[in-house]
């Protein structure tokens, strides 16, 4: 099943800067075939849903393994069976209706 997906992995009980953090998980969703779009405040991603759920946990076993011993994701995930809708087509819409 294809899904959406909106992740944001905060490590606690680290530094103070994230940037390690979220470089090391935007290549694992990268190594995994995805393409992830960064933005201010998390990641967007759109694939296969056991894709998309193996590259999370792989995230959350390397920022372990880095060091981070708390981690809180949250976790925004779409799907739907009508038709098929990229994130760049959500965009898409709102901006032609401005």
């Amino acid at each position: 099943m294809h899904a959406s997906m909106e992740l944001c992995v905060v490590p606690i009980g680290t530094d103070v800067s994230l940037s390690d953090y979220v470089v090391a998980c935007e290549r694992i969703l990268e190594e995994a075939g995805l393409q992830p779009q960064l933005h201010a405040f998390g990641t967007n991603v759109e694939g296969e849903w056991d894709v998309l759920m193996t590259a999370l946990r792989r995230c959350h076993e390397e920022l372990h393994a880095m060091g981070a011993p708390r981690l809180q994701t949250s976790i925004k995930l779409a799907t739907r069976t009508d038709r098929p809708q990229s994130l760049q087509d959500k965009v898409n819409s709102v901006r032609e209706k401005l």
